[in-house]
């Protein structure tokens, strides 16, 4: 179990010699309780206290990076079990497969798509991670090939390379060795040689095994070997196993039951029968690469919104900055709209408001990412703040009327509204879909 930070206290040195960067031993001992220092940082800790240490303060999952520059991305290093205890960080790399069996103009089809398609949903951009390579033919020669074309459509992606053929690895690695693939995988005939390629080219490596305990196992062997950057393929049988299997690693890693598992979890989600079902099951317990086909749009959606719920932190809404924004080029005589900065709720109005063609002013007041109905509920929408927008955001300056449109679950606060503002108050519809019948019938200039 995790030591808390008096326990930690009493095993450093107590020098406040601050070159650790803290000020003090207590602070800097507060900070490994919480996962947020690394105790090699104090160089006067016994090899002894640096063991104990290590084993309790770091995160109880590694942090693996997989690839380098932009497109690279980071999975691991995940503190709960379920989300609302605290939060998720590292949202899962969801990556395309392609076999070394294909056509070039296939492969390089799906290369393209990966480095080039973008899903932009509340303000975010999302995208696939990476390109997997599986090496089909059996050739050495084959699979390098195939590499090589994904490495020339120069979309930098993270490459993850499956196979067990060492051989074809060496042959793969030539073509991207020093972008740092993933290398798949690992097992007990073969980790020595797959410990060798993942040292010499600094690569995170795979360990596959059927059990928790082989797992077990092969991390500790790839570890002695030196290679500390891996990921676990529990291998399962069904999607009902995965769920178990990696359910258990993750509750062995967090109670650090088991560290030899805190590491993040692999998931072909190609052979498990039902894709979408796996790639669903994969983004919620507790996978941190998926391998997929290359999925259709409405699948592909679907997984990039699903993971950009589960991994964003449920106690911080995702919130737009309070201002005056522009749909489309309005003038003096435009319409001022007055809502939330819950994203959910900008980017819906303001998707109706497009459609409708009508050029208008959204005034966003800061809510702290509520909801509308919320922020009424808990005083966080009031007059006070609609006036101080009105106010700091020099909305009198940019049209000529003095009329505001309010949402629907905002109607008790109308009166006071007009009050507070000087402002004529328009009640809205309270489902943002009527937006655009209500400013053809009801908005007059």
């Amino acid at each position: 179990m995790a030591l808390k930070a008096l326990d930690i206290y009493k095993l450093l040195p107590k020098k406040n010699c601050k070159e650790c960067g803290d000020p003090t031993c207590l602070t800097f001992a507060m900070k490994l309780a919480g996962g947020k220092a690394d105790v090699d940082l104090c160089p006067y800790l016994s090899d002894e206290a640096k063991s104990v240490l290590g084993a309790t303060t770091r995160p109880p999952i590694r942090l693996v990076k997989v690839g380098v520059g932009e497109r690279s991305f980071k999975v691991g290093e995940e503190f709960v079990l379920y989300r609302h205890d605290k939060t998720f960080y590292h949202p899962p790399g969801i990556v395309f497969h392609v076999s070394d069996t294909q056509t070039e103009e296939e492969i390089e089809a799906v290369t393209r798509r990966v480095r080039d398609e973008t899903f932009t949903r509340v303000g975010s951009d999302l995208r696939f991670n990476g390109i997997a390579i599986r090496n089909e033919s059996g050739s050495p020669e084959t699979f390098a090939r195939a590499v090589a074309m994904v490495e020339s459509v120069e979309a930098h992606l993270p490459p993850i390379l499956i196979s067990r053929d060492t051989a074809a690895l060496k042959a793969a690695l030539v073509h991207c060795g020093s972008y740092h693939p993933l290398l798949h995988a690992a097992t007990a005939e073969n980790f020595h040689e797959m410990c060798a390629l993942a040292k010499q080219h600094g690569c995170p490596l795979v360990v596959q095994a059927g059990t928790l305990e082989g797992l077990a196992r092969l991390v500790k062997d790839c570890t002695a070997e030196g290679v500390s950057d891996l990921i676990l393929d529990p291998a399962p049988d069904s999607l009902g196993d995965f769920v178990v299997r990696s359910t258990a690693i993750r509750q062995l890693a967090i109670t650090r039951a088991a560290p030899d598992l805190g590491y993040p979890v692999y998931l072909d989600a190609t052979r498990a029968g039902n894709e979408d079902a796996a790639i669903a099951l994969g983004i919620v317990k507790y996978a941190s690469v998926i391998v997929t086909s290359p999925l259709s749009p409405g699948p592909a959606k679907a997984a990039l919104t699903l993971r950009q719920n589960i991994y964003t932190d449920p106690q911080k809404p995702i919130q737009m900055n309070p201002g005056l924004y522009r749909v489309g080029t309005p003038g003096k005589d435009a319409p001022v709209l007055m809502t939330v900065n819950f994203s959910l709720t900008f980017f819906t109005l303001q998707g109706y408001l497009e459609s409708t063609r009508i050029p208008c002013f959204m005034l966003i007041v800061d809510t702290e990412g509520l909801s509308v109905l919320t922020a009424v509920a808990a005083g966080k929408l009031n007059e006070t703040l609609v006036r101080d927008s009105v106010k700091k955001f020099d909305v009198e300056n940019e049209v000529s009327h003095r009329k505001l449109i309010i949402p629907g679950y905002a109607s008790p606060l109308s009166g006071r509204i007009e009050d507070a503002t000087g402002w004529k108050v328009l009640v809205g519809p309270r489902d943002a879909a009527e937006i655009g019948e209500y400013l053809h019938e009801e908005w007059k200039n």
